[in-house]
């Protein structure tokens, strides 16, 4: 189970205990700002993309949303999401728990701009019942981004 190797991932840096688990479902950023008691805006969600060379994963504020022709000049292709049923298998994570911590090998991170704005956000865990608080350079640290993009635009209601 992908909350397992998230789990053990952060056992290997002496922070299995800050992984929160919860009774209800966190798998989007309503659910998850509701399981946590805070903004939606300080949920980092991960969405998932197929470019030519291989699949990333975005981490972005959740009160964003992709803007198609920043991403297009960041990565030059149009932005594909990978579909729900094929991210377990390519990333590691099932949707609605995608995380940029122990994810498959040749997945890489890219942590976009909108993060920027918090002291911490809450990233999930593997599983779509579980998130980590990190500081803005504990993400940066756990995640193994490439480099940070600024890949998004601001929702016209946020969440």
């Amino acid at each position: 189970m992908a909350i397992e190797k998230v789990k053990a991932y952060f056992a290997a840096h002496g922070m299995e205990d800050r992984v929160r688990e919860f009774d209800v479902s966190s798998a989007t950023v309503e659910l998850a700002a509701a399981a946590l008691g805070c903004e939606g805006q300080r949920i980092a969600k991960t969405m998932s993309f197929a470019l030519s060379d291989g699949d990333i994963l975005i981490v972005a504020a959740g009160d964003v949303k992709i803007d198609n022709q920043k991403f297009k000049a960041a990565f030059s292709t149009k932005a594909k999401m990978l579909p729900f049923e094929e991210c377990e298998a390519r990333i590691g994570h099932a949707a609605g728990g995608v995380c940029p911590f122990a994810v498959n090998d040749g997945v890489r991170v890219y942590l976009d701009e909108s993060l920027k704005r918090f002291a911490t956000v809450f990233p999930a865990c593997g599983s779509s019942n579980s998130a980590i608080e990190l500081s803005i350079p504990e993400l940066e640290q756990y995640s193994g981004y490439e480099r940070w993009v600024d890949v998004c635009k601001m929702r016209e209601e946020t969440v």
